[in-house]
């Protein structure tokens, strides 16, 4: 079924729905009012993936409309810089931004909640929370207070670790690494002797060149080879801890949001899923293909050790302690949030996991390779 389609259909029965189908062409007119917003995104147009999304979703909303509620898209640093899309929403420059919402920790560490937390949910288990846990409603209840809605805009899946400029095979080797890394993970590193740093991503290149940093988070292998990092840090390791899965969203000035009639409220939710759902496919389609040319290129693939993954976890679990001590806000999210992982990875290692492994095998015997016949 084609998506966009559906959307539309799916509005304009909403919009119709009750009142019969003699319904004249104005009364549906007048029911979808010609709106026109901006949307700032926090990253580049050539890194089409994650900035798709923002444009996906306007897509999905013209479409559904025809025409008549618009949102431009705008790459970052076209209105504001990356990292101020979500200031440029709350003063009112622009109505809504796509972005990452652990860019704004400095706000509140709360705000980390609405993107990725380290150690927590993969993709399935943040979609599963946020859609039917209660995670789009506590996290809305607190971002209402900031002057924001709040809607799930994209997922990465689950991250790399990144890419160093030389090995790191020990907690030792962390110490006084100067790493570009979002979020409450350089808090955690921070405990291990890494000095974070927040680079917005059309910088981390020239930094990490000019040995400004010396290593590097940023997506995966799509992304990652677009940007060119293992020309300069050919380390890459994997997994991003920090990301288990990682959900982009809109933010979406308050006033704005509380002014829209209630089909377009509908619709940019119903929106939101649609290019949430389409970015996690997407990257999951790319990354295989762009990790065999990255290896081919020269890249060389580390897994972390399990001394620094386990250093990594319990550096993590200090600094979520500290959080929750002072900052009940982030405590309520995040204990909704901690429950539910305990259940879904006991599920997910009973099929899913138990099905992987097992097809996982298989691909590293090249059984996977043979075609049916």
């Amino acid at each position: 079924m084609d998506r966009r389609k559906f959307i539309r259909n799916s509005t304009i029965g909403a919009l119709g729905a009750g009142v019969g189908s003699t319904l004249a062409a104005p009364a549906i007119a007048q029911s979808m009012p010609k709106i026109s917003w901006r949307c700032t995104s926090s990253f580049p147009k050539s890194l089409d993936t994650i900035f798709g999304g923002a444009q996906d979703l306007a897509t999905y909303v013209r479409e559904a409309t025809d025409g008549n509620f618009d949102i431009q898209v705008f790459a970052a640093g076209e209105i504001v810089p990356g990292l101020q899309a979500a200031d440029a929403v709350t003063n009112g420059t622009v109505q809504m931004c796509h972005t990452a919402s652990y860019y704004y920790v400095g706000k509140d560490p709360t705000y980390a909640l609405g993107a990725t937390v380290p150690f927590t949910l993969n993709a399935r288990g943040l979609h599963a929370w946020l859609y039917y846990g209660g995670g789009v409603g506590l996290l809305n209840e607190y971002f209402n207070g900031q002057g924001i809605h709040y809607l799930p805009g994209g997922n990465t899946g689950t991250q790399m670790g990144g890419w160093f400029r030389k090995e790191i095979n020990t907690v030792e080797d962390l110490k006084g690494l100067k790493m570009r890394i979002a979020g409450l993970a350089g808090q955690a590193l921070g405990k291990l002797g890494v000095v974070p740093q927040q680079i917005a991503g059309g910088d981390i290149y020239p930094s990490l060149e000019r040995g400004t940093i010396d290593a590097a988070e940023w997506i995966g292998p799509y992304d990652d080879e677009k940007l060119g990092f293992y020309k300069v840090a050919p380390f890459y390791y994997y997994p991003g801890w920090w990301e288990g899965s990682l959900a982009l969203c809109f933010f979406i000035n308050n006033e704005q949001f509380n002014s829209l009639p209630a089909s377009y409220k509908s619709l940019l939710a119903t929106a939101a899923r649609a290019s949430t759902i389409e970015m996690l496919a997407e990257y999951d389609y790319k990354n295989p293909i762009a990790l065999k040319q990255l290896v081919a290129a020269g890249a060389k693939l580390r897994p972390f050790s399990q001394e620094i993954m386990s250093a990594s976890f319990n550096a993590t679990q200090e600094v979520y302690k500290e959080i929750n001590a002072s900052n009940p806000a982030f405590k309520k999210i995040y204990d909704s949030m901690v429950a539910f992982r305990a259940e879904t990875y006991l599920w997910q290692q009973v099929a899913e996991y138990t099905f992987d492994t097992f097809m996982m095998i298989k691909q590293r015997e090249g059984a996977l390779n043979v075609q049916g016949g």
